[in-house]
């Protein structure tokens, strides 16, 4: 499934993009008589919402049910998520970013995940971000691949952590590095340099839907997908798997 939130009115609701269209859950499960919630949080949440989402879809792709809004406008797929953390995960960027500040790589980078808390109520989908001035300064952006964790756990083993995700995002992780640069001095942050804008979408996608992409590894499942991004129109980054 593409699970979506989207502008309806004064509220945002949340709806499967399927066959080029928004659909509605909760009215078109309403239909088949299934209670869902309006947001995709409490859609996540809730204990049978994605077997009922999957329900939906099997639905509409039979015609028992067609309620879409050809006029959503797309928004976060989730603008408000309870938490979210960024990783230092791929050992080159590590190294790279420490050199670049004239520090060696550490070897404790290999012992434990490296993550900072980000902003959660500064989460943006599509479409144009407003932003400060002094965060124009050295803009910077990292073409991410965000995952989402649907249930509750703690130090999961790399064996288990595929039951605990509920789909997958593009992130575009912003960066202000004039002040980024200055505030890792104090060996504290990063700060204002990192917390004003994530940019997350067009959708969630499911595991499911990433079937036909999956390796199997014995760390969890893996996938060949390539992400590109573009400004303006304008490819800026070359594919990465």
């Amino acid at each position: 499934m593409k699970l979506v939130s989207y502008f309806k009115k004064d509220e945002i609701r949340s709806g499967l993009f399927f066959r080029g269209r928004v659909f509605d859950i909760a009215r078109n499960g309403k239909n088949l008589s299934l209670k869902m919630p309006a947001s995709l949080l409490e859609l996540l949440k809730a204990p049978q919402g994605m077997q009922n989402a999957l329900k939906i879809q099997a639905a509409i792709a039979a015609g028992e049910t067609d309620i879409s809004d050809a006029d959503a406008r797309l928004a976060a797929p989730l603008s408000n998520p309870p938490s979210c953390r960024d990783a230092y995960a791929f050992r080159r960027h590590v190294a790279t970013a420490r050199q670049n500040r004239g520090l060696p790589m550490i070897a404790e980078f290999d012992a434990f995940p490296v993550f900072y808390f980000t902003n959660h109520h500064a989460v943006f989908g599509p479409g144009e971000i407003v932003v400060e001035a002094d965060h124009l300064q050295r803009l910077d952006f990292e073409l991410e691949a965000a995952v989402v964790i649907v249930k509750k756990g703690k130090n999961i083993p790399a064996q288990e952590a595929d039951k605990y995700i509920a789909g997958y995002m593009i992130m575009n992780d912003f960066s202000a590095r004039f002040l980024q640069m200055e505030e890792m001095k104090l060996n504290l942050g990063p700060a204002k340099g990192k917390d004003f804008a994530t940019a997350t979408g067009p959708w969630l996608v499911t595991p499911d839907e990433l079937e036909p992409f999956k390796i199997s590894t014995e760390f969890g499942n893996k996938y060949d997908l390539a992400m590109r991004a573009f400004h303006n129109g304008k490819q800026i980054s070359p594919a990465a798997t």
